[in-house]
Parts: structure tokens; sequence; C-alpha cells
């Protein structure tokens, strides 16, 4: 198998960074998360920094020690940080999200779909219709209708489709 350009020199080296870069919902390393301890780049054995340079072998093992005994207080850390994280996520996906919410014996239109519609009304044609009678609360959202006369509407039917009619 042949590889054209340099991706295949270079994959694990971009794979590496990214399982040492920390991420925004855990503020840590997955590296960290599984082995509990932060790992040594390449770069820093060949150039030796402050990090890697003054360790000896008796402080180097009493840190990963260190580092066992506390790695299950950093993965749990991680999972309240990460349900945070998703919390704050879904708050700012949900700040433009209406919910309509009606009340059985309301009078509601129904959005026309295009295979209800007129086909002959062209760019004219109704875009909802009824008016209809909410007659139950089905779930969260859904609702049995029934046309003014009492028939039932077929199916339930959900409030993104529905608007209140205003007599």
């Amino acid at each position: 198998m042949t590889c054209r350009g340099k991706w295949a020199e270079e994959f694990p080296l971009v794979f590496w960074s990214d399982r040492t870069t920390s991420k925004t919902s855990t503020g840590h390393t997955p590296y960290s998360l599984v082995y509990g301890t932060e790992a040594v780049l390449p770069t820093e054995i060949m150039v030796p920094t402050a990090r890697y340079g003054l360790l000896t072998n008796d402080v180097n093992n009493v840190e990963l020690s260190h580092d066992k005994d506390t790695v299950d207080e950093l993965r749990e850390m991680a999972k309240i940080r990460v349900a945070t994280y998703q919390q704050r996520v879904a708050n700012i996906d949900n700040k433009q999200v209406y919910i309509r919410t009606f009340r059985v014996g309301d009078m509601v239109l129904m959005k026309t779909f295009q295979n209800t519609m007129d086909v002959t009304a062209g760019k004219f044609a109704d875009t909802w219709e009824g008016p209809y009678l909410i007659e139950a609360v089905v779930g969260r959202g859904a609702y049995r209708l029934s046309t003014m006369d009492g028939m039932q509407v077929p199916r339930a039917w959900n409030a993104l489709h529905l608007k209140l009619y205003h007599v």
C-alpha cells in the first residue's frame, strides 16, 4: 500500500499531540485520565526541561505513587466537569427554543403540509388549517385534536405544528 504525501509520517505525531493536549470538557489530557500522570513528550527528553531534567529516580517514584493514589479523584473531577460542560452547552443550544403549551379545550390551528395543501392554490395557499380543539394532552408537547364538529383527528400532533387560534 502506498501513501500519497507525508500524512502517514505525520500521523503518529498528530495523534500523540491530541492525546497530550488538555480538553475543554475535562480540563485534563486523555493520557492523564488513563494513566494518572502527564506524558513526557519526546522533545522534553531530547532537550531537558525543568519538569524532566531536574527529576531523580527517587523523586520520580514518589511523584508516580502520588499520581497513582489520586487518579480516581482526577477522574471523578473530570466527570463532574464534563457534566457541567454538557449542561452549559445544552443551555446555549436551548436558549432560542420556545416551547408551546396548550390546555384541553384550547382552539388551535394546524400547519398544512404539502400533501394536505390545495395544489391549485399556488403560493397563496393557506399555511394553517383549522380551527381544532385540544381534546387531550398525550405527552410532553403532544396533543390529540378534534374538529369543531367533534370528529377526532387521527394520531397525536406535536406542538411545533400547532399554534393558538384567537377568536
